[in-house]
């Protein structure tokens, strides 16, 4: 038994109104420490997309997109690295992961809003490519799916898993362009692996 670590699930009180349900949907409760770690992690991976984006390997498929499409790539990129983040740290765990009736649904709800991601970079970015998006949909809701129903001793490798799975059928058969070829790792580690996942908010004894 470890006596360095505790386990707190406690859940802070949140104010009502807007600034309450923003604080709900990033995790109550987020400490100093791991708003700077997003905001760090974030900051670096944001410049090492857009190095990536920007590098001689994507300038064909950078320089053929519109606008809007570049801007579609610019904030799913985005969202995905703060999800990521988000997702990951002991407060949204706290959260998402909390003992109440409601909270798988809730879960289900969260991975079920980002079809709508796959749609518009399926529609817009690649101009309708419903192959790729009705494939990563059925890989999406199928994964969380069983994610969210396995036993919670088996939800850890059982999400890696079908991570890896989902990543070896985009890298194969629901190819992208290569300056794309992040989105389909990503999405699927912000979802099946740091939302769904349970995992306890550890802090060391002497954090207080």
């Amino acid at each position: 038994m470890r006596t360095d670590l505790t386990v707190d699930w406690d859940l802070p009180p949140t104010p009502n109104g807007p600034a309450g349900r923003l604080e709900r949907f990033m995790g109550p409760g987020k400490s100093r420490a791991e708003s700077a770690v997003e905001i760090g992690g974030g900051l670096l991976c944001a410049a090492l997309l857009a190095a990536g984006l920007w590098s001689p390997a994507a300038d064909g498929v950078r320089e053929s997109w519109s606008t809007v499409q570049l801007v579609v790539v610019a904030l799913a990129g985005l969202d995905l690295i703060g999800g990521i983040l988000t997702n990951a740290t002991n407060a949204a765990k706290r959260w998402y992961h909390r003992q109440a009736a409601h909270a798988r649904r809730s879960r289900l709800v969260f991975v079920g809003a980002h079809l709508l991601h796959l749609a518009v970079v399926g529609t817009v970015v690649l101009e309708g490519d419903a192959a790729w998006v009705l494939g990563n949909a059925g890989l999406l809701l199928g994964g969380a799916a069983v994610v969210e129903f396995a036993p919670v001793h088996l939800k850890r490798p059982v999400a890696v898993g079908l991570w890896t799975a989902a990543v070896l059928v985009n890298l194969f058969w629901l190819t992208v362009p290569l300056a794309l070829m992040w989105f389909a790792p990503l999405f699927f580690l912000k979802l099946l692996v740091c939302h769904l996942v349970p995992e306890a908010p550890l802090r060391s004894r002497g954090d207080g």
